[in-house]
């Protein structure tokens, strides 16, 4: 039995012509930096979420290059140019609520801090470019990787909520690949921290029984070099060993022994 904390990973559903699996390399490599098992996990029928569970101490959702399908959150698509992944937002959706009623770790990365926020009644600007008083988060397709993914902006980070007790730092900056972008907040969330124009950059679950955390920039790249991303990485793994261990001793509690007569 491995002594790592077993984590989650949903797997898209790929756009091609044929029904594919996948997942970024660079998430599967920040679990590992966490400290975790990574599980990849295909599409998943409801009945099967419990099992699923059973077998996780941690939850990593991952970014996309798909939307969230705006029927769960009462709008319609507003470009349908733009790639979705029904498949991923049957099981995601209902997962969330099941992973912090159980006090399990939750890690939200991009499309996943928006599917923690939908999940929980939430909506979204699908895009955020065309909001009056938004910038366009978006990068551009014809750059290159190191592009794409360096330093875009600077995250006011809200005093007093999860993301400063885990970072320290008033401000740091991030990336920004996302075209969707939080608009109502759900009910029993907290805004941890924003962009310069007040784009929600960061969520928690307020009251939450374990680590529960969504950011809208992507910390699993290069995240090895990146000191603010090994900081949320560290905290995540610890979170899952933790729940690992506890759910070890509630499963399996210590044998009193009594002393012989």
């Amino acid at each position: 039995m491995s002594t790592r904390p077993v984590v989650l990973m949903p797997a898209c559903q790929s756009a091609s012509g044929q029904q594919l699996h996948i997942i970024g390399q660079k998430y599967v490599d920040a679990v590992r930096l966490a400290g975790g098992l990574p599980l990849v996990v295909p599409s998943v029928q409801l009945h099967e979420l419990d099992e699923l569970l059973a077998l996780a101490d941690g939850v990593c959702l991952t970014g996309s290059p798909s939307n969230v399908h705006p029927r769960h959150f009462d709008e319609v698509v507003h470009n349908t140019a733009l790639p979705l992944d029904t498949r991923r937002d049957d099981w995601t959706l209902p997962l969330i609520p099941r992973v912090l009623a159980l006090g399990m770790p939750l890690f939200a990365i991009c499309r996943g801090c928006q599917e923690l926020n939908v999940a929980l009644g939430g909506s979204l600007h699908q895009a955020v470019q065309d909001q009056p008083g938004f910038n366009d988060h978006r990068a551009r397709e014809d750059q290159a990787a190191e592009v794409q993914y360096g330093p875009s902006h600077p995250v006011q980070v809200v005093p007093g909520g999860l993301l400063d007790k885990l970072i320290g730092n008033a401000s740091f900056q991030v990336n920004s690949l996302h075209g969707q972008g939080i608009k109502r907040l759900a009910d029993g969330l907290r805004v941890e921290a924003r962009a310069p124009d007040g784009v929600i950059e960061a969520i928690s679950l307020a009251g939450a029984r374990g680590f529960a955390l969504g950011v809208q920039w992507h910390p699993e790249w290069q995240a090895r070099d990146n000191p603010v991303s090994m900081k949320l990485l560290r905290a995540f793994g610890d979170a899952c060993r933790a729940f690992r261990e506890n759910r070890r001793k509630t499963a399996h509690p210590a044998v009193e022994h009594l002393p012989v007569p």
